[in-house]
C-alpha cells in the first residue's frame, strides 16, 4: 500500500525536491498540493486552493509542510487536528514559543522535522564509522556550509519572496536557515546531541532590508561527553568557492565529506589515517538523494513498516538551543 502525500507550500524546495521525491518513490503517490498564493500552484496538479479541502481529500496519509518558517505552525496544527501524520521543514518555527505550541499540538501523532541531511548516504556512512569506533576518540566535528543569497535573490518559483532574510518570518538570517542542519547532523553522526552552543553573527556583505538579518555566523558547541563542534554558515560565500565541507576528527582517523551538504545527491567522502596520513575514498550510494530517502523513511513510518527515529521533542530541544545561542 502506498502513502498518499499532501504538500503545503509550493516554493522551490517543494517543486525541485519534495514533489520529485514523491514521484520517484514506488511506495508514494501525490494526493495534492496547497499554497495560499494561487500563482504558486500554476502547473501543479492536483492543486487545492483551500487547506481544509486538501486535508479532507480521499487517500491522504501524510502532509509535508514547506511554507516559510513563520507559517509552519498554523498548517502543522491544522494537520495534527485532522489526525494526519506531518513532516515539517526545518526549523520547526521562527521562534521557540511557537515551536513548543506545535510540538504540544502533535502529541500522540506521528510527526517529524524535515532534516534531509540526516539521510544523505555519505552522512549515514560517517555515522556507521563513528558508531563502530573506527575513528578512535572523536574530538571535533567541523562544518562549513555556505551559499550566496543577496537581497535581490529571486526564487525560481514565486518571484522575489526572499523571506529567508526577513527575521520576522524566518527567525533570523543565515544562522537560522543553515545552522539547524549542522546542529541536528552533529547528533546524528555522533550518536549524542549538543548540550552547549554559542554563536557570533555578522552582516558583512549584503545590505538586507532588515539589518538584523545576518549573512554569516560562527557557532561553537559541545556534547555531553566533550566532543566539540565548529560550525561556519554563510549567505555571503560565492557559489564557485569551496563552501560545503564536513570533517569528523578522531584519534585514529579523520573523515572528510565534501559537497554532501545540500539537497542534492553525490559528493565525496575520504578517510585520512592518523598514523600514516594516507587518504582513501569511502564508498557510498552517490546516486541516492537525501530528500528521496527522507520521504521514503517517513512514508515507511506512516505505513507502520519502520519507526521514525527522530522524536519531535529532540528537535524542539535542539531548536531551543540554537535560538538561545542566536539571542543570548
Amino acid at each position: 500500500m502506498s502513502t498518499g502525500w499532501g504538500v503545503v507550500g509550493a516554493g522551490w524546495v517543494a517543486r525541485d525536491f519534495v514533489l520529485p521525491a514523491i514521484a520517484a518513490d514506488p511506495d508514494a503517490r501525490l494526493v495534492g498540493v496547497h499554497d495560499r498564493d494561487p500563482a504558486a500552484l500554476v502547473g501543479l496538479a492536483p492543486a487545492f486552493d483551500d487547506l481544509d479541502d486538501l486535508l479532507a481529500a480521499p487517500g491522504l496519509d501524510a502532509v509535508y509542510v514547506a511554507t516559510p518558517n513563520h507559517a509552519h505552525a498554523p498548517v502543522v496544527l491544522a494537520v495534527a487536528a485532522a489526525g494526519i501524520p506531518v513532516l515539517c521543514e526545518k526549523p520547526l518555527a521562527h521562534d521557540v514559543p511557537t515551536a513548543k505550541e506545535m510540538v504540544a499540538g502533535c502529541a500522540g501523532l506521528l510527526a517529524g522535522t524535515a532534516f534531509d541531511q540526516r539521510f544523505h548516504p555519505a552522512h549515514e556512512a560517517i555515522a556507521a564509522v563513528v558508531a563502530g569506533g573506527e575513528l578512535g576518540t572523536v574530538t571535533t566535528v567541523r562544518i562549513v556550509y555556505g551559499c550566496w543569497l543577496p537581497p535581490d535573490w529571486a526564487s525560481p518559483v514565486g518571484g522575489r519572496d526572499n523571506w529567508r532574510v526577513v527575521p520576522a518570518r524566518a527567525g533570523g538570517g543565515a544562522m537560522i536557515d543553515l545552522a539547524p542542519h549542522g546542529v541536528d547532523l552533529t547528533g546524528r553522526l555522533l550518536g549524542e546531541d549538543l548540550v552547549d552552543l554559542v554563536a557570533l553573527t555578522a552582516t558583512r556583505v549584503h545590505d538586507y532590508v532588515d539589518p538584523t538579518a545576518d549573512d554569516t555566523a560562527v557557532l561553537a558547541g559541545r556534547t555531553a561527553s566533550g566532543t566539540l563542534l565548529s560550525h561556519h554558515v554563510s549567505f555571503s560565500t560565492a557559489d564557485p568557492l569551496p563552501r560545503r565541507r564536513l570533517e569528523v576528527v578522531g584519534t585514529r582517523a579523520q573523515l572528510v565529506a565534501e559537497d554532501t551538504l545540500g539537497q542534492d545527491p553525490g559528493g565525496r567522502l575520504t578517510r585520512i589515517d592518523a598514523v600514516t596520513g594516507a587518504a582513501e575514498s569511502v564508498g557510498f550510494d552517490a546516486a541516492a538523494g537525501p530528500f528521496a530517502r527522507q520521504l521514503a523513511a517517513f512514508g515507511a513510518a506512516v505505513r507502520g513498516e519502520a519507526p521514525w527515529p527522530y522524536p519531535l521533542d529532540r528537535d524542539l530541544a535542539l531548536h531551543a538551543l540554537l535560538m538561545e545561542a542566536a539571542c543570548p
